[in-house]
């Protein structure tokens, strides 16, 4: 590597002896992971929202299976119509779940 290149460079010194490195004035962008007691979560409206959701898809959707006309057809009833609650549940679930 050139001097002129930003990337890392091994330097043999910045160790001591039992192989661990020295601190140096660069280091400080690994604080350590945080706690997760200090990360702001409850269960709040997001939670019951998720809740809700997961009522739609484990009860309702199989009772509208249940209740389908047979005319209609087999592969819309047992398909389309878990389909639809299973895709709004995941996406309900994603959006509860990421926080700004």
């Amino acid at each position: 590597m050139t001097s002129s290149d930003d990337g890392y460079v091994h330097d043999p010194a910045a160790f001591d002896d039992e192989g661990t490195r020295a601190e140096s004035p660069n280091d400080d962008w690994n604080d350590g992971p945080a706690h997760p007691e200090t990360a702001d979560r409850e269960f709040d409206w997001r939670g019951w929202l998720v809740v809700g959701m997961i009522v739609v898809a484990f009860l309702v959707a199989p009772a509208a299976i249940y209740l389908w006309p047979p005319g209609v057809g087999y592969r819309f009833a047992l398909l389309i119509l878990p389909l639809i609650p299973a895709f709004f549940l995941a996406v309900t679930a994603v959006w509860a779940t990421t926080r700004p």
